[in-house]
């Protein structure tokens, strides 16, 4: 029977971190064959891999010839190398299936002493696609987190007078220093939030921009907040939009539609339901609308406005990850997380975006997301 390896560390990887469920910073071997599941690491790490994780038989490289490989003249890097090659020789592996990031350098070096290595993206994203207690306790705390800092940014934002740019308590109020309230609020909530989205004006049309500069009334905010749970590792994934004084009929038109955008694709959202199904009916509302979309443009097309995004993703130990809502699409699955961000868009002026994130259940969706859709602050 193929098994399973992976060789990171469970800060970075989510591959390992669904395995070891404790951030351990430097990489390690993880190996899974027949049920039985061993790790291979510093002896720094081993009682607390033993601890977060009892049925893990945890060894350090020493138990294969460390210290000799050490005496005989190789390097640690070399010698590492060959302690997995042992391990994997003494359990009688053959042929292993590892994740789309495993490290070229083992690779080779497992092909060189007769293991076949085999990279399977689809095994280990289902492996984490149904998400256990402990792993929704983390979203649940991380969303909580997402709430209570928007609560602190629209407190701002109601406080704030134009002035030509907004200005709070005599300064100008800008993306900088919402993100910095933000990040204080995610911290209190045992969150963390390396990079996130307060985008004003046409910044909120240009994707994945984060943000800068002093804003303005009248235009459009965009926050899209994905902090992580510091216990669990996990992430959730909101956005609302505001307007601090006057609401253009563009942007309120723009609200409206996203909202019912959300609305539909949400009331939709059950197991066995297609990805690419929930980003049609949103599509084809936008269009109705005049918008163009994704999957209404030409081929080759590249679009700047409109809804240009897909409808979502899933979300969990990565903030982007399986199952697919968008042009391609996956059959949703009870124990999914996903979000749902219909937004719209006009290039050089801006847009809105509204998000939820919700938990597939066996006969429907649980919005965790628990917060209003007001589009003035």
């Amino acid at each position: 029977m193929t098994a399973l390896l992976v060789f990171a560390d469970s800060i970075r990887s989510p591959e390992m971190r669904h395995e070891v469920p404790l951030p351990v910073p430097d990489p390690f071997l993880y190996l899974e064959r027949d049920g039985k599941r061993t790790v291979v690491a510093s002896a720094f790490e081993l009682q607390r891999i033993g601890e977060a994780a009892p049925d893990i038989e945890a060894l350090a490289p020493e138990a294969y010839g460390l210290d000799d490989l050490l005496r005989d003249g190789m390097s640690r890097d070399e010698a590492e190398l060959e302690c997995y090659v042992r391990l994997l020789q003494e359990r009688g592996v053959s042929d292993v299936s590892v994740p789309p990031t495993f490290p070229l350098e083992l690779a080779d070096h497992l092909r060189t002493n007769g293991i076949d290595v085999r990279a399977d993206r689809a095994l280990f994203a289902d492996r984490r696609r149904r998400k256990n207690a402990q792993e929704i306790e983390g979203l649940r705390r991380a969303q909580r987190a997402c709430e209570a800092a928007l609560d602190v940014a629209r407190d701002m934002l109601r406080r704030a007078r134009p002035n030509g740019v907004l200005t709070l308590d005599g300064e100008p109020l800008t993306s900088e220093r919402l993100k910095l309230e933000i990040e204080r609020v995610f911290s209190e909530h045992g969150a963390v939030g390396d990079e996130f989205i307060v985008a004003h004006g046409p910044q909120t049309a240009i994707g994945h921009e984060l943000g800068s500069g002093a804003l303005k009334p009248g235009e459009p905010i965009v926050f899209d907040l994905f902090p992580r749970d510091r216990a669990t590792g996990i992430y959730s994934d909101m956005t609302r939009t505001y307007v601090v004084g006057e609401v253009s009929d563009e942007l309120r038109e723009y609200h409206r539609l996203c909202k019912e955008a959300l609305d539909r694709t949400t009331a939709a959202t059950k197991p066995g339901a297609n990805g690419r199904d929930l980003m049609q009916m949103a599509c084809d509302l936008f269009h109705e609308h005049g918008h163009m979309t994704q999957l209404h443009k030409e081929p080759g097309e590249v679009l700047d406005s409109g809804f240009f995004h897909g409808l979502g993703h899933g979300v969990g130990l990565e903030v982007h990850e399986p199952p697919a809502l968008s042009r391609s699409g996956d059959d949703l699955v009870a124990g999914d997380v996903i979000t749902l961000e219909p937004g719209l868009y006009r290039a050089g002026y801006g847009g809105v975006r509204l998000e939820d994130i919700l938990l597939v259940t066996d006969d429907g969706a649980e919005v965790i997301t628990q917060y209003p859709y007001d589009l003035e602050a």
